[in-house]
């Protein structure tokens, strides 16, 4: 029986209902792997990579990822490919989605990726936009809950830029109840619209970021420059230079606040040192567990629920 077509390109492209059987069978994957037990649900199964953006963690936790399930990664660069060469993406779309059973695409536009989706015969996962970093939020809330139990109901403080990764906080929260806090500079504000809001109750702006950390339950952050805008590098330094994470802002979050960052970290811009390297810091776990929460989503994206 085969399972009905599902991509994921957005944090609310699954249910709550699918995202909590997704960080249920995270746990048993992980256990496995931390127990040296095999487990191969995907043997004979293929995922192609798709690489507009460079990256580290992204790659290596799906191509390991695959493997440790018993299937094959193909890495491609677009630079190697002729959709480097000017192949539109719907005919790419229809090639390549004939030939493996999952496709990752890590690029610029959103509007890449679905296109690319709505002539895929396979699912479609986004390895990161500029829009959104589905993947990345999974492997966050499932970091939190490991370390602090549900995040339903609770605050998370994002500071700095209102980027990929802050949208898809704010899609997750409007999906399963908790709330956000956004302090950005002048400028940089959240726009509802880019972030694919339908509502904002559960999202709050601040113009100080002291105040949107205070009493939050996760204190977390970004580089001030992301993948794209190196020529603001300048600019935005001098704008966020209020924006950094640093012991006093979190002594005002909750007594057992986590700080989480999605990586790479530029110490002494958006974090200090004594954050991202101290005691309430998880960000390591949070990187391994992009590997975990990536595993389930994609036996979940082609199996269906497992219970096994």
């Amino acid at each position: 029986m085969n399972q009905p077509l599902q991509h994921f390109l957005r944090f609310n492209d699954l249910d709550p209902q699918t995202i909590e059987h997704i960080f249920a069978r995270t746990r048993i994957i992980k256990d496995r792997f931390k127990r040296y037990e095999r487990y191969m649900p995907l043997q004979d199964r293929t995922l192609v990579m798709i690489f507009e953006k460079a990256s580290t963690r992204t790659r290596l936790s799906f191509e390991a990822g695959m493997h440790q399930l018993g299937g094959a990664a193909i890495y491609l660069n677009t630079r190697d490919t002729q959709l480097g060469r000017g192949e539109p993406v719907e005919d790419a779309a229809q090639v390549i989605s004939r030939m493996c059973d999952l496709v990752m695409i890590r690029t610029f536009e959103q509007e890449i990726i679905e296109r690319f989706a709505a002539n895929s015969r396979v699912p479609v996962i986004n390895g990161l936009t500029n829009e959104y970093h589905p993947c990345q939020i999974l492997a966050d809330i499932m970091t939190f809950i490991e370390h602090r139990g549900s995040i339903r109901g609770k605050t998370v403080a994002w500071i700095g830029d209102s980027n990929n990764v802050c949208n898809t906080w704010l899609q997750a929260a409007e999906l399963l109840d908790f709330q956000v806090h956004v302090s950005t500079p002048p400028g940089y504000e959240v726009e509802p619209e880019r972030a694919g809001l339908y509502g904002s109750g559960h999202f709050e702006q601040f113009t100080d970021p002291m105040e949107a950390a205070r009493g939050a339950h996760l204190v977390t952050t970004d580089v001030w420059t992301s993948m794209g805008f190196e020529a603001e590098n300048d600019a935005r330094r001098k704008a966020f230079a209020d924006w950094q994470v640093d012991a006093e802002m979190m002594s005002v979050a909750a007594r057992d606040a986590v700080f989480m960052h999605c990586l790479p970290a530029h110490r002494g811009e958006e974090v200090a040192a004594e954050v991202i390297d101290g005691p309430q810091s998880v960000v390591w776990d949070e990187a391994e567990n992009r590997l975990h929460v990536q595993k389930a989503l994609m036996e979940t994206l082609l199996l269906g629920k497992v219970n096994t």
